[in-house]
C-alpha cells in the first residue's frame, strides 16, 4: 500500500521527460505515475533541482502534494517520453554492497574472498554521460561481448564533504532510483587484468522512469536499506525476485561515505548498489525462480552456480533481440518506480 502523508515528511515521484533538450523537462508524478505536472517553475531540470535541493524542496512538495490530492490536476504521464531522472548526474559511482555476489564470482574461478571484503566495499567509477531512459534500447556492437543485465537500486545525493561519516552521509541521500547497469561479461577480463578497472566492459546504465524520495518507501526504507524485492523478467519470464533489504553487507549511507572519503563529491552523483543478490535460507547459493528459489538480478550469477555445481556454465548471455524487464512493487502491486523495459540491439 503507498505511504500516507506525515507531518514533517517529503514524499515525492519525479521523472524527466524528453522536449527536444539535452537534458529534458524536469516533472513531478502523481504517487500512482499515471499522471504529472511540470516543475519548470521550480526548477527546469532534475539537475537544476538536486543542485539547489534545499531551496527547491518546497516547491516541489507542494506540487506533489496538489498533484495527489486532486485527480483532475495534470497530465497523462507517458513512460516512453521518459529519460532518465537525472540523465547529466555529476558522478556515476557503483558499489558491491550484495557481498553474496561477490563471493560467488570469485568462488566459480576458484578463488577465495578477502577478509577485507566484508568490511571495504568495492566500487567503480562509471560513466555519468551514458544514461538510458526505461525503455530505450540497449545498443550492443557484438554478442561475442558477453551481453548482461545487472537490477540494481541507486541514490541520487546533495553535495558530500570529503570523509563524512555513514551517518552524515544518511542526511545527504535525496532520491532513490531503480536501474538495469548493463555489463559486458566476456570483456571484463581483460581490462581487470590490466589493472585500471571497468571502462569499455560497462555498457550505458537504464533507469527506471521514476525517481523517489525515501519517504515514498515508508517502512521499507528501514537502516539504509530497500526492503522490496527486486522483479527480473528475462524474454517474458520471471528470472528473479530477491529482496534488496536481504544479504546487502553495506548499507546506503556506508557506500555513500566510501564515495566521499578522500575527496568531496558534487551535489548530482548517483551511487549504486551492485547487483542484488540473496542467498538461499539454508545459506547456499540460491536456486532459480523455475526451481522455487529467488532467482538471480544478473545472468552472470547463475553462470556461477552452474559453474559451481557442474563445472561449467549452461545458460547463455544476452543476445540481440532479448527483451529485460526490470521493477519493484508496492503491496497492493502498483509500480514503484516504473519499470525499465527495454531490448537489446545490435548498433547501427
Amino acid at each position: 500500500m503507498a505511504p500516507q502523508k506525515e507531518s514533517g515528511t517529503d514524499f515525492m515521484k519525479l521523472a524527466t521527460l524528453s522536449n527536444g533538450s539535452r537534458y529534458g523537462e524536469l516533472v513531478v508524478v502523481s504517487r500512482d505515475l499515471s499522471r504529472y505536472v511540470s516543475a519548470r517553475d521550480v526548477a527546469k531540470t532534475m539537475r537544476d533541482a538536486i543542485d539547489d535541493w534545499s531551496s527547491v524542496e518546497a516547491g516541489l512538495q507542494a506540487l506533489s502534494e496538489k498533484i495527489n490530492g486532486d485527480a483532475s490536476v495534470g497530465e497523462a504521464f507517458d513512460v516512453q517520453k521518459a529519460m532518465a531522472p537525472l540523465p547529466n548526474p555529476s558522478q556515476w559511482a557503483d558499489g558491491s554492497a550484495y557481498v553474496n555476489h561477490v563471493e560467488l564470482v570469485r568462488k566459480a574461478r576458484g578463488a577465495e574472498l578477502p577478509a577485507s571484503f566484508w568490511e571495504d566495499p568495492l566500487m567503480y567509477m562509471g560513466a555519468p554521460d551514458a544514461m538510458l531512459g526505461a525503455h530505450d534500447d540497449v545498443e550492443v556492437g557484438s554478442e561475442s561481448w558477453g551481453i548482461d543485465m545487472e537490477a540494481e537500486i541507486g541514490v541520487i545525493c546533495d553535495d558530500l564533504k570529503m570523509g563524512l561519516s555513514p551517518e552524515e552521509a544518511a542526511d545527504k541521500i535525496k532520491l532513490i532510483v531503480l536501474l538495469n547497469d548493463v555489463s559486458y561479461r566476456a570483456l571484463i577480463p581483460g581490462e581487470l587484468a590490466k589493472g585500471f578497472g571497468f571502462f569499455q566492459s560497462k555498457g550505458a546504465t537504464a533507469f527506471a522512469p521514476v525517481a523517489i524520495t525515501p519517504d515514498e518507501l515508508g517502512e521499507n526504507w528501514q537502516d539504509g536499506k530497500v526492503h522490496r524485492d527486486m522483479l527480473v523478467h528475462y524474454n517474458g519470464d520471471a528470472f528473479g525476485k530477491a529482496n534488496a533489504g536481504v544479504d546487502m553487507t553495506f548499507n546506503f549511507p556506508k557506500i555513500v561515505s566510501h564515495a566521499a572519503k578522500t575527496r568531496h563529491v558534487a551535489a548530482g552523483a548517483i551511487i549504486g548498489s551492485g547487483t542484488v543478490s540473496n542467498k538461499d535460507a539454508d545459506g547456499t547459493p540460491g536456486k532459480p525462480v523455475r526451481d522455487g528459489g529467488l532467482g538471480y538480478s544478473c545472468i552472470a550469477e547463475i553462470r556461477m552456480i552452474e559453474t559451481i555445481e557442474s563445472g561449467k556454465p549452461t545458460t547463455e548471455f544476452m543476445k540481440f533481440g532479448d527483451q529485460v524487464r526490470i521493477e519493484m512493487l508496492n503491496d497492493d502491486g502498483s509500480s514503484i518506480f516504473g519499470a525499465i523495459d527495454q531490448q537489446i540491439v545490435e548498433t547501427k
